[in-house]
């Protein structure tokens, strides 16, 4: 069977009766059962195919939804009722979940095929994939590299053609850092444009789930799905969703106006061949009669602390409730209600996991309180003010999604400073609330893929569609 990469594709071939949702779904579970990524951690063999019976069946009877022959994989960190959920974390291990997230109601109302979990950073804590107490993911192009984090088998199941799309979360990069080491889209929405009902959470002011796909239509199909008001979660918007879809189908060519941020591209540590190709997107922006400039934005040193104070602090609490006595892990050395608490925490969580709890934990405590965690929420406003003041002379912010390619597996492990790092040019986004996309439209010299960054406006989803398909297609 050919290999799919959008729902174009998948839709023409169904059409014509070249293949059924039931055959296409069996070759994806194949294609898993054979490949050595560590991409899954479960492939939902025997419900995705009665769910691909059932989509068959509509199309015959033209009923079908409008992501019907879409076969998706779901991060590790989202409900799936009656199939299990862990965050790729022993402190999960065989917990199985009792309710649908949102975004999974959603997407099977729209007949999309749920076909398994993806492995990711433990809590969706990383940058490499490293932190899985399943093992890493490899990266699909060079199987010696990391794909990213924390959505690292969401990226390269994607990638690897395992399925057509995946969701991930977002936090501070999670979904865009791991699509530019792969070479896919990956689309982090405007926050509470998204429902977080039956996310894991990380860290609740900053997680939003989106997608990762081959291309820009998919993306856009897929975010409007999911996107939309929940009752079940207090922090999503009710504001009207557009159809992202329709934007990217407009005849219209309208010039923009459009900031690049100089530190980003004068930084240490940024790669050479990362800056040209950014660089040379500037001037072919140029050319087509967009206003292309270079802003300061002088908090860009302050960007990854803020962030990791205030991840970390909503971190601490977020995971409390992982405690070897309500649900989950519960270590085989608990006695009492201490020896409870303190075993299965420490035998449940991974190391990445407790420094971040830790970390969070100690900003909260009495004494550094307002030293950090208060001090943290006023940077994060001025670094929110001063972004929406760009936005008010530009449409959009261009940059670099990463500072380097994919580094190697091993490579970073033991520096959380060098690793940490890693999200400078996507914090950004999840400190501000604005949508932001990582398109493939750089390749290194040594093989490996790299993404370009385009970020808008809160909730400026729509015309940031429409742009990053028109940058596409620039080349």
């Amino acid at each position: 069977m050919k290999e799919y990469i959008s729902l174009a594709q998948v839709r023409e071939d169904i059409e014509k009766g070249a293949i059924t949702c039931v055959e296409l779904t069996k070759n994806y579970i194949q294609k898993i059962k054979s490949s050595n990524l560590n991409a899954f951690l479960e492939v939902f063999e025997i419900s995705a195919v009665e769910q691909a019976q059932v989509i068959d069946e509509k199309i015959k009877k033209g009923t079908a939804g409008r992501l019907a022959g879409m076969v998706i994989g779901l991060k590790d960190n989202i409900c799936f009722k009656g199939h299990k959920v862990s965050s790729s974390s022993k402190i999960l291990e065989g917990f199985e979940s009792i309710y649908n997230a949102t975004v999974v109601e959603k997407l099977l109302q729209e007949d999309a095929i749920i076909i398994g979990r993806l492995n990711c950073d433990e809590m969706a804590m990383g940058s490499s994939n490293e932190n899985s107490a399943y093992g890493p993911v490899l990266n699909p192009i060079q199987n010696d590299k990391v794909p990213g984090g924390s959505s690292g088998g969401s990226a390269a199941a994607v990638k690897a053609k395992l399925c057509l799309a995946a969701l991930g979360s977002d936090t501070g990069g999670s979904i865009r850092q791991p699509a530019s080491f792969c070479g896919v889209v990956g689309y982090k929405p405007s926050y509470g444009r998204v429902s977080r009902y039956g996310l894991l959470a990380y860290a609740s002011s900053f997680d939003q789930i989106g997608p990762l796909t081959n291309n820009i239509e998919d993306a856009a199909l897929i975010t409007e799905v999911i996107s939309g008001s929940d009752d079940y979660d207090s922090t999503c918007s009710t504001k009207p969703i557009g159809s992202y879809s329709s934007a990217l189908k407009t005849k219209e060519t309208p010039k923009h106006k459009i900031a690049y941020i100089k530190d980003c591209l004068d930084m240490e540590g940024l790669d050479k061949e990362v800056k040209a190709r950014t660089l040379e997107i500037i001037e072919k922006l140029k050319a087509e009669g967009h206003e292309v400039e270079g802003v300061n934005f002088p908090y860009l040193d302050y960007l990854v602390p803020n962030y990791y104070v205030l991840t970390t602090a909503e971190a601490s609490s977020n995971l409390a409730r992982y405690d070897g006595v309500h649900y989950g892990y519960r270590s085989d050395k608990a006695e009492d209600v201490e020896t409870t608490y303190v075993h299965s925490r420490s035998e449940g969580f991974g190391e990445e996991v407790q420094r971040r709890i830790m970390m969070g934990t100690f900003v909260l405590s009495a004494g550094y309180y307002d030293a950090y965690y208060t001090k943290g929420l006023k940077v994060r406003n001025i670094i929110k003010q001063k972004t929406e003041a760009i936005f008010n002379d530009y449409d959009f912010i261009l940059l670099p999604t990463t500072p380097t390619p994919a580094f190697g597996i091993g490579e970073n492990i033991d520096d959380p400073i060098t690793m940490y790092l890693q999200d400078i040019f996507t914090v950004h986004a999840n400190l501000s609330g604005i949508p932001a996309v990582s398109l493939p439209l750089g390749e290194h010299s040594n093989g490996l893929p790299f993404g370009v960054q385009l970020m808008a406006g809160s909730f400026q989803d729509a015309k940031l569609f429409a742009f990053s398909d028109r940058l596409m297609r620039l080349d």
